[in-house]
């Protein structure tokens, strides 16, 4: 047995459940779930009645928070933090690097001559000063502006995060700058909540909504990543650094057979799941999902719909327990969006609706569509924002690593599109015509044994190769990645949608002005507005070619590729003017978010560059080299050694020619400014990495396995 074998084995073996995490079913539910978040109900027993109606008004009714409760608050909040033993406290926040941070402080105070009191005041509670000058501020802030301020969101609960010795409580929190900007992704997060309500609410009150109707916009992200052996992980300095393999061949064995998807999770996989759904239980985050996906080594988890805001703090939360959690099983998780290349990437499907405070989803079609106009209405809004902000949608998407997965064959392309499905299409197109109604129904489907049931059928099938998919009652941005927070794509979301619903509600009003009855206005609303955006429905298959032709030249749909093509558009005036004139982003704040995405991508591919010229001249070349040093001393030359020779010293050459134009990209950098810097990314490095990674990958088809120095694919991916 080879060393190389001897390590597989141990990978596959080395590891063992240290503490069995079980939970009844009525634990779940009576004991644990939210055990470890402060809720309203929490609070509700540990303030007076005016402080607790004060806060409700806030959270629930998005009333201005009165500060004079906030010691109150504070008080309770301190209490029970203490009884779940935490010691000390954070502002939990979101800044413009699209993780999380946090700064702990104690509770504990030393009130003189070696006496100390835990205490926690409302002034701590509603503002904390860290220091800003070493977060992206995209131009806002300078270096030796240092000031900023973290400040609580009362619209999201408190909750404890755990670890081996003890607990912190998090305060969720938004950061801004001594200037009053947002330096965050939650702050545009909330305020695209609030306007997305003031545009729906006018609608909902034409349609017969009573009145103090408050409109929220709701989400269900699906997280999907890989699982890879721990020793394998810390093999790989690719992943180590970047969080993607930078080479590897494809195994001989990937995902055709289609066995791994919905297969039977293994044990070590699944021990892992449930320990970290057992610590999301407890912080409230309301896990429904579990499976297998695509790829092999590849698992997703889904959460049931919540209020946006909180669910883009669960899903931080979710990325985080999946991570430290595997480490507890001999694992690493990856989040990146292609991990492997070849293989399935890794979304995180984002189930966008709307629903009011009387719990009302405000794109569920009922059991009647066609008679349905309030949802045909919304649905129209949806069209025409996705039509006239197909730029902004790819742009709130837009990452270096999800390039290498969107418009890959498991990932919607880069155009965007909406898929309706059959019945709605047909609803739609009946009333362009004029004939109303719906030929496409539901029914029952007989599965040919008298022993199975019969089982309903929908009108309309699912579209997997779409962009933004009506899936039943919620619309599905699929193109966000698995490794990215979810807070800017929903805010693009409410926004997009607040502005195309505004306008259409202006247009009803005007045509209920002008006489006609209600029921008229609506169907000529939805009428004109599906003529006028059909073209951004399509039910084919996305990944197809012929789709890309018809998309760009017949439909006139934008393409936008790449990272670089879709940054340049944010700023665009009629981008510019949405933001502001929704009160979410004003010029400046925009401007900076640009410059960080243009930071982050020149960054990300120039870490990537410089990992990819280190570890083929440091590893992969050294082995080749030594390889074909044995071939040389192996004696007589018959037809197979000169062959294999011929074959490893060509190759060598070409990762050595491919090395040296990797070398000189890496060395220049592009330019001065920022802009160019990623141009010269996308232009230079990129390629010259691939033409590295080709001889490379080549190689290791060919060297002796003793030789090759890392673990390959076919280890990492079914290994577990």
């Amino acid at each position: 047995m080879t060393q190389q074998d001897l390590e597989v084995s141990s990978a596959a073996r080395n590891w063992r459940v240290d503490v069995q995490q079980t939970a009844s079913p009525s634990q779940l539910v009576n004991e644990l779930f939210a055990s470890d978040v402060l809720t309203l109900e929490q609070l509700k027993t540990r303030l007076s009645r005016s402080a607790y109606k004060s806060l409700q008004a806030t959270v629930e009714r998005g009333e201005r928070l009165d500060a004079s409760i906030a010691d109150t608050v504070a008080l309770a909040m301190k209490t029970w933090a203490m009884e779940k033993g935490a010691t000390h406290y954070t502002h939990w926040f979101q800044p413009l690097t699209g993780s999380t941070a946090e700064k702990h402080d104690s509770f504990l105070n030393p009130s003189g001559d070696g006496v100390a009191i835990m205490s926690f005041s409302g002034k701590e509670l509603i503002q904390a000063e860290p220091d800003a000058s070493s977060f992206p501020s995209g131009g806002l802030r300078a270096t030796f502006e240092a000031r900023g301020y973290t400040a609580w969101d009362p619209s999201s609960p408190a909750f404890i995060v755990r670890h081996a010795n003890g607990a912190t409580l998090c305060i969720p929190s938004v950061f801004a700058s001594w200037t009053g900007e947002a330096l965050d992704l939650k702050i545009p997060l909330l305020r695209s909540i609030e306007a997305l309500g003031k545009a729906v609410t006018p609608a909902m009150k034409l349609f017969g909504a009573s009145e103090g109707t408050r409109v929220t916009s709701t989400l269900g992200a699906e997280q999907e990543y890989f699982l890879i052996t721990e020793e394998y992980f810390y093999r790989r300095p690719d992943l180590v650094m970047t969080g993607r393999t930078l080479f590897g061949t494809k195994p001989p064995r990937g995902q055709e057979l289609e066995d791994h998807y919905f297969g039977a999770i293994p044990d070590r996989v699944l021990s892992f799941m449930t320990d970290a759904e057992t610590q999301l239980y407890a912080l409230g985050i309301p896990v429904k999902t579990r499976h297998n996906e695509v790829a092999p080594g590849q698992f997703e988890i889904a959460p049931i719909f919540e209020n946006s805001n909180i669910a883009a703090d669960h899903q931080q939360l979710i990325m985080q327990i999946l991570r430290t959690t595997a480490r507890k099983y001999g694992l690493v998780c990856l989040l990146h969006e292609k991990p492997f290349a070849g293989v399935n990437g890794s979304g995180k499907h984002c189930n966008w609706s709307m629903g009011t405070d009387a719990g009302e989803n405000l794109l569920d079609p009922g059991d009647t569509p066609s008679e349905n106009m309030q949802f045909l209405f919304f649905c129209s809004a949806v069209l025409k924002a996705v039509d006239d902000h197909q730029d902004l949608l790819r742009t709130c998407v837009a990452s270096a690593s999800n390039d290498h997965r969107l418009g890959a064959n498991e990932a919607p392309p880069a155009i965007l599109s909406i898929f309706l499905g059959s019945e709605l299409t047909d609803i739609f197109e009946r009333i362009v015509s004029g004939e109303g109604g719906s030929a496409k129904s539901s029914g029952l489907m007989g599965l040919g044994s008298q022993v199975l049931p019969e089982i309903p059928v929908h009108a309309g099938d699912r579209n997997r190769t779409s962009p933004f998919a009506f899936t039943g009652n919620k619309f599905e941005f699929r193109a966000v990645g698995s490794s990215q927070s979810i807070s800017f794509p929903v805010t693009v979301m409410n926004a997009i949608f607040a502005d195309a619903v505004a306008q259409l509600t202006a247009d009803l009003q005007h045509r209920i002005d002008a006489g006609a009855g209600f029921d008229d206005a609506v169907a000529g609303v939805v009428r004109d507005t599906y003529r006028k955006y059909q073209r951004i429905v399509f039910n084919g298959d996305g990944y197809s070619e012929a789709w890309h032709q018809e998309a760009e030249q017949e439909r006139g749909l934008l393409n936008l590729r790449t990272t670089i093509d879709a940054v340049e558009t944010l700023t665009h005036e009629k981008n510019l003017r949405l933001f502001n004139d929704l009160a979410i982003l004003n010029e400046r704040e925009l401007v900076a978010r640009q410059e960080i995405m243009y930071d982050i991508y020149f960054k990300t591919v120039n870490i990537e560059g410089e990992t990819t010229e280190y570890m083929a001249q440091t590893a992969i070349l050294p082995a080749a080299v030594t390889y074909l040093g044995e071939l040389e001393q192996a004696g007589p030359a018959g037809r197979a050694v000169q062959g294999l020779k011929a074959q490893v010293s060509d190759l060598t050459d070409e990762l050595y020619d491919a090395l040296h134009t990797l070398h000189a990209v890496n060395e220049e950098l592009g330019g001065e400014e920022v802009h160019e810097k990623a141009h010269h990314m996308r232009d230079k490095v990129l390629p010259a990495m691939q033409q590295v990674r080709a001889a490379a990958d080549h190689l290791e088809k060919v060297v002796s396995a003793k030789h090759w120095p890392m673990p390959t694919y076919r280890q990492m991916l079914f290994v577990k």
